[in-house]
């Protein structure tokens, strides 16, 4: 009798066992058929590319073949990545790798792999901005889409929105002197709490309400929606200025596309004599308002500029929002540039994948 309730709890603990494997199995198999977005990115991805870039970076040289290898640096561009993707913090990164085996697999790091800690990393983004290789990296991976077909054609349109930072909590008089360019003396005095405060970043205004940090000015092709070229300033700069930084004189169009603080009678004139035609938006003044052709005229243009809104929505719905953790002007124009390169590359995955379903279905027909 007792051996008969033995094998019945055997076989029930058994069953038990078979059906958490079945749901580990079946859990497995969806994600596998799912194809997360990160694999698909390695699928289809050439990261070598960027690898001549890397090398530029100073390595230290080794007395021995014995000890730790160094960490290759690919790996940690593709963390860099990752972080770009998924707003991360240093710290969260370096967590969420250890957490997460998509990450793992997509830096091609296997199970007994060390992960870099934030201090790495750190060190890492570092290196690459004072060699001046983020921006490099972008126009590597921009001569790449050329070659794979993807050429600036269409026309372009410029805009730019506000990257905040954390407030900086100055004294009017502080705040003053950082505005005619000087560093408050106390602070030059304690280099500790000079180092925690944003010198870069200043205040604006954008539709009565107020925003510390700094701008990213974008220039996007009309037909792939790729950002072609960027430049970062402080909040203050008005978005006007950067346009002749960001001009695109590879796009195969000759149309421009901005909203309508971009317009001044200066533009309008010198841009036929550029070879470009303007469709930036006309604006309206106090006693002289928009007639109800120009706004029709507006509407009409707003329906091809507000593409550009793409990579804004993706930086807030897909990459975890515009914020960023770093102080100082030139570390964030290298956060911005990779973050760029970052949606550039989501934007080349869609595409590719894109083509291939049509060339499936060409193929099927």
């Amino acid at each position: 009798m007792r051996e008969s309730e033995d094998s019945k709890e055997t076989e029930e603990s058994l069953g038990i066992m078979a059906k958490g494997f079945g749901r580990i199995e079946k859990r497995r198999q969806k994600l596998e058929a799912s194809k997360d977005w990160l694999s698909e990115l390695n699928r289809i991805m050439d990261w070598e590319i960027f690898r001549p870039c890397l090398n530029q970076l100073p390595g230290k040289e080794r007395k021995s073949n014995a000890g730790r290898k160094p960490i290759d640096r690919m790996l940690l561009l593709k963390m860099l990545i990752l972080q770009l993707l998924y707003n991360l913090s240093d710290e969260d990164l370096e967590y969420q790798t250890h957490d997460r085996k998509s990450f793992r697999r997509f830096i091609g790091l296997n199970e007994d792999g060390e992960v870099p800690d934030a201090t790495t990393l750190w060190l890492f983004r570092q290196q690459l901005t004072e060699a001046g290789l983020i921006n490099e990296l972008f126009e590597t991976f921009n001569r790449f889409l050329d070659q794979s077909g993807y050429e600036a054609k269409g026309g372009q349109i410029i805009d730019a929105t506000i990257i905040p930072v954390p407030v900086q909590h100055n004294s009017r008089e502080e705040n003053q002197k950082l505005k005619n360019g000087e560093i408050p003396l106390d602070w030059e005095e304690n280099p500790h709490k000079l180092s925690q405060k944003d010198t870069d970043a200043r205040w604006t205004k954008k539709n009565d309400e107020s925003y510390f940090g700094y701008k990213n000015h974008v220039n996007v092709d009309v037909e792939y929606g790729f950002i072609r070229n960027h430049s970062v300033s402080d909040a203050s700069v008005h978005d006007s200025q950067e346009f002749s930084e960001i001009l695109d004189e590879d796009n195969e169009g000759n149309k421009i596309w901005a909203d309508s603080a971009y317009r001044s009678q200066a533009r309008e004139e010198e841009l036929p004599e550029l070879g470009y035609e303007s469709q930036i938006n006309e604006r309206g003044y106090r006693n002289n308002p928009l007639t109800e052709e120009q706004k029709e005229t507006n509407r009409s243009k707003s329906k091809i500029r507000s593409k550009v809104e793409h990579v804004f929505g993706t930086y807030v719905t897909n990459m975890g929002g515009k914020l960023v953790r770093c102080i100082g002007i030139k570390r964030v124009r290298a956060v911005l540039g990779l973050k760029d390169l970052a949606y550039n590359l989501r934007r080349y995955v869609f595409w590719q994948k894109k083509k291939e379903q049509q060339n499936l279905q060409a193929y099927c027909v």
